[in-house]
Order: C-alpha cells, then structure tokens, then sequence
C-alpha cells in the first residue's frame, strides 16, 4: 500500500478518502469542514484523521508534506438548479481558498469535482477563470472530464473532475483521461443493481405518506403513469425504476422515470422507487385456500409436493417508496450505514435520516474517485 498524506478540504463524510483506500493506498487525513454532521461522520469512519478546521483558517506552512489535495467545493451557485451566481457567489468564491492552499502546499496531485453547470457558468468565463487561476499557480498539468456515476452505479450523476498533477512527474506515463463505460467495475444491468439495493424495508415509506404526489400517478398492472411534460402527459414507470418526486405540481417538469438507475441525487432526497406487491394464497393439501397475504416481499418458494402449505404468489400492484439513506449510501458508493454514526464532541451519536439524506446528496461518488486513484498510482511510486 502506498502511503499519503492527503488534505481532504470540504470533505463532507469521505468520499475521497474512502475512494483512495479502496484503489490500495494507506491515507493520513488532514480534513477540512465546517458542517458538524458530516465532521461528526467523517471522524467516527477514520479515526486516525485530523481535523484541521474551516478552509480559511488552513495554513500550508502548518501542515506536514502533503501529497493529495482533493476538494469538490460547494456547488450550489454553478448548479443548473440554483441561481447561478458563479464565482460571484459566497460559497462558490471559496474556491479560491483551495487554490490558495494547492499553491502552497505543492502536492503531487490535486483533484477537484464540482457540477456540471460550472461549465456553462457566465457563459463559461468562471469555469475558464479556475483554469487560469491553477495554471498560474504553475508547474502543473492539468486533464478534466465530465464523468457520470452511472458508468460504475445506478445512479445518473454527471460531475466535473479536474486533475492537476506536477510536470516533473513520470514522463511515460499516460494520464488519467479519459475514463469512460469500459472502466465499469460491476456485472449485471444497472436494473438489477438498483433492485439489490431495495432490502431495507423498516424504513420503507408507502407512497400515500408522500401526501400530493400520489395524486399525480396513476397504474395499472404493468406500470405506473406519472404526470410529465411529455407529448404523452405521462412517463411510464416499472418495478425497478425511480421517481422523482420533487415539484409535483409543475406543469413543465419531465425527465421524472429513472429507468432501471436513480436521478442524481439530492440533500432532500425526494426520489421514490418502484416495487411490486405480491400476492399469496397458501393452499392446504386438498388444495383449498387457508391463508391470503399481500407483502413487499415474496415468500418462501416450495416444491408442489401436494403434502399442503405451499404457497401461490403473484405480482399484483406496484408499492412506492421513498430511496432509504442507506440506499443513498449505496448508490454514492458508500459502504452499508456510513452515515448512521458521528463523533460529536467525543461521544457516539446516532445521525438523523434528514443528515443522511443531505450528507448523501452532498457526497462525492466513491467508485468515480477509486477509478481515478487507480490511474494515479505511477505518480505515488517514488
């Protein structure tokens, strides 16, 4: 295992990090945020990190030789959803911050993810602003792409990664761009990932405590007809397949079917997903119906033996739910429960599910981070 120092500056609750351990490196944190749950989460998941406060108050000088500087700085004035104020805005402006840092630290590499809005930002003149602002730092060369989580998870989410790296680094090696579908690291459809990760039924929400949007749906027994600005007036929606919940009244939102993978994930988390209601007769041994049950799941599955208690299932109606957080977790990349316990002034506390929802939505995608880690390992060879 290579070791690193990493300053991991808006960390959230790990992502990089978690992304870097799993591509084999050994990683000594030195993590910057200001959010307390996700302070809490990231110090209860490594132990051995260090704290080190906001990013204004980080100074180079004061930190031991870093090797990694990872950052995906707060979004929300670059978001397409959001107001677009670019580097105008307060909270995107703190990019600078991470730039002042990189310049004085010098790290081997440093890798930045943010929306995919950045790029059209004032017409792109911010995203070409952060492109100068790092070459003047100097001495590095710099590759990005806009890469979806979708490529190794079921979840539609296109982020920016930009990756500066010192020149003087191995001359023969190639890059990290571009990465791309062939660098996928499941098996299966995206369908049946997303339908694995349905098994955390006591906290299922039924669709009828989601108040009006079940208003706008209708089904009948192959589908779900949920209201969309289409041609149609509706989109189709089946077992497997996500709903976005958010603006249910909008007479201009389409695009709300994730077929067989969730829409990207957001701090509110208002995606349901579909799944069947099943059915079953429990027959005695002359055949006669004893018992008649309607579940989320299917029961146990016996052979015809005609010595009584078996059980005829069927797909009846479609149930749908809200994505649990730790369904969340799992399309972030995140291993089961990640999220569930912070370090809160040293002691053990557990999150609550709106935390979760928003630290998820906030998250980097470990997966996307691990398959540029593993394209980084030349660079950490020295």
């Amino acid at each position: 295992m290579k070791e690193i120092n990493q300053l991991d500056l808006f960390s959230g609750i790990g992502g990089f990090h978690l992304g870097f351990e799993r591509a084999g490196y050994k990683v000594n944190s030195y993590f910057s945020e200001v959010d307390k749950h996700a302070v809490a989460v990231y110090k209860h998941q490594f132990k051995d990190s260090t704290y080190v406060g906001s990013v204004t108050d980080v100074r180079g000088a004061e930190l031991p030789r870093i090797d990694l500087i990872t950052f995906g700085s707060p979004c929300q004035d670059f978001s397409l959803a959001g107001k677009r104020k670019g580097m105008g805005g307060e909270r995107s402006s703190l990019i600078t911050e991470a730039i002042r840092l990189v310049h004085e630290c010098r790290p081997r590499v440093f890798i930045w993810e943010n929306v995919k809005g950045t790029f059209s930002s004032n017409n792109g003149a911010d995203f070409w602003a952060i492109i100068q602002a790092f070459a003047n730092i100097g001495g590095y060369r710099c590759e990005w792409q806009l890469c979806n989580t979708s490529w190794f998870l079921p979840q539609n989410r296109e982020r920016i990664y930009f990756v500066g790296y010192l020149t003087g680094s191995r001359g023969d090696w190639r890059g990290v761009f571009p990465l791309g579908e062939d660098e996928e690291v499941f098996t299966g459809e995206l369908g049946e990932r997303l339908w694995q990760f349905q098994k955390a039924q006591s906290e299922n929400l039924h669709a009828r405590t989601l108040g009006q949007n079940t208003d706008r749906m209708t089904t009948d027994s192959t589908f779900i007809r949920v209201h969309s600005a289409t041609n149609l007036g509706y989109e189709e929606a089946t077992y497997g397949d996500t709903i976005n919940l958010s603006q249910p009244n909008s007479k201009t939102r389409r695009g709300r079917v994730g077929k067989g993978k969730a829409q990207t994930l957001e701090t509110s988390c208002n995606q349901a997903v579909v799944e069947p209601k099943i059915i079953g007769y429990t027959r005695d041994a002359k055949g006669k119906v004893t018992d008649r049950h309607l579940k989320d799941t299917a029961g146990t599955i016996h052979t015809s033996t005609g010595s009584g208690g078996n059980t005829d299932q069927f797909v009846q109606d479609y149930n749908i739910r809200k994505l649990t957080p730790i369904e969340c977790e799992r399309l972030q990349g995140f291993n089961d429960n990640h999220t569930q316990y912070g370090i809160y002034d040293g002691e053990v506390k557990e999150v609550s599910n709106t935390q979760r929802y928003r630290q998820c939505g906030n998250a980097v995608t470990v997966d996307v981070v691990s398959a540029i880690a593993n394209k980084l390992h030349p660079l950490f060879e020295e």
